[in-house]
């Protein structure tokens, strides 16, 4: 089973040095670069729950096509058995080019999630410490910049990678701190 979504658009922009501090003791806000230009960058990430591995590949837009080249990819990371995608229904898991590409692909099977419970995926939960790890104060200057920051951070958390758990563990039992006795 792998639980595979999209993170994005991680857009690439830089933050300027703030100017320090103002007279009075207040710190000076910089300007931020902003723009919504074609250097968008789409991550798309799979984690397999059973031993908490997990894989990832940049795009430059999300579409059914570099959905099918992660596909690709999560089928060449699994060779010896079937794979269950479980994603949420968007239009490039269930398009007509990768319903058509799927039946090439025998081995490979999609359960979606019901509309408006994405946190029935561990994948949402997964990229909260990706984004921690490779994306949090950063500033990318371009899509290299993202990628590579995604391959360092993927291939960090896979060396600590531990079995993923749906669900919060057994609260532990309370014991009795005292006993009282009554006496009459």
């Amino acid at each position: 089973m792998i639980c595979a979504d999209e993170l994005g658009p991680v857009i690439p922009r830089t933050f300027p040095p703030a100017p320090a501090w103002s007279p009075d003791g207040h710190r000076i806000k910089a300007e931020l670069d902003y723009s919504r230009g074609p250097e968008k960058t789409w991550v798309y990430g799979g984690l397999r729950p059973a031993d908490g591995q997990a894989l990832t590949m940049t795009a430059s837009s999300r579409n059914s096509i570099f959905y099918q080249q992660f596909l690709q990819q999560v089928e060449d990371a699994n060779p010896d058995r079937e794979i269950w995608i479980v994603t949420d229904n968007l239009s490039s898991h269930n398009s007509l080019s990768t319903r058509t590409w799927l039946e090439d692909h025998p081995r490979i099977h999609h359960a979606f999630i019901p509309v408006g419970a994405c946190w029935l995926n561990l994948q949402e939960g997964w990229w909260r410490i990706f984004r921690k790890a490779a994306l949090a104060g950063r500033s990318f200057a371009n899509p290299d910049d993202i990628a590579h920051a995604t391959t360092l951070a993927t291939n960090q958390l896979n060396s600590r990678a531990n079995p993923w758990i749906w669900g919060r563990t057994a609260p532990p039992t309370r014991s009795l701190r005292r006993r009282y006795v009554y006496l009459v």
